[in-house]
């Protein structure tokens, strides 16, 4: 059974424009002390999580704000998969995000800011043990390896 992890990331419910003011204005403070990450990387965290919130809404669960690491990570994943398909891969490392504990630095990044929050148990840690970026983004578009022969070994050119 895998452990439950509690890192909570809520967007503060504001005007959409004051949001959006504050939301770059706190991007701006990270890339002070923090360049790792793409700004774009940041909106789509911020979108993930939205979109994590909503799919959870729409299936009746829990309707706190607090979103576990495993939750956010799966509904990064998800939305990733969604938005860009078999690129996902590629947009997240030209945006510098390679790994789950680089999405785990991003969200510590907006809750040292003040954007997301988080629970006393939260930590930068609950994202370390994610998932495996190939596993995620790639193996979803790889074909299922087919058998060239019914009968015999099903490689071309040998024999059974």
């Amino acid at each position: 059974m895998a452990a439950r992890w509690l890192p909570c990331t809520r967007v503060p419910k504001l005007d959409v424009n004051m949001q959006t003011v504050g939301f770059q204005e706190a991007l701006d403070k990270i890339f002070g002390t923090d360049s790792r990450y793409h700004a774009e990387a940041y909106v789509f965290l911020r979108d993930a999580l939205e979109a994590t919130l909503k799919r959870r809404k729409k299936a009746r669960k829990d309707m706190s704000a607090h979103v576990a690491a495993a939750e956010l990570l799966d509904g990064f994943r998800l939305h990733g998969l969604q938005e860009f398909g078999p690129m996902a891969i590629t947009v997240f490392g030209y945006w510098g995000v390679r790994s789950s504990e680089d999405i785990g630095n991003m969200v510590f990044n907006l809750v040292q800011v003040g954007i997301f929050g988080k629970t006393d148990e939260d930590t930068p840690e609950s994202f370390r043990e994610g998932y495996d970026f190939v596993e995620a983004f790639v193996l979803p578009f790889r074909p299922a390896p087919e058998k060239l022969s019914a009968i015999g070994s099903g490689v071309v050119g040998k024999k059974a």
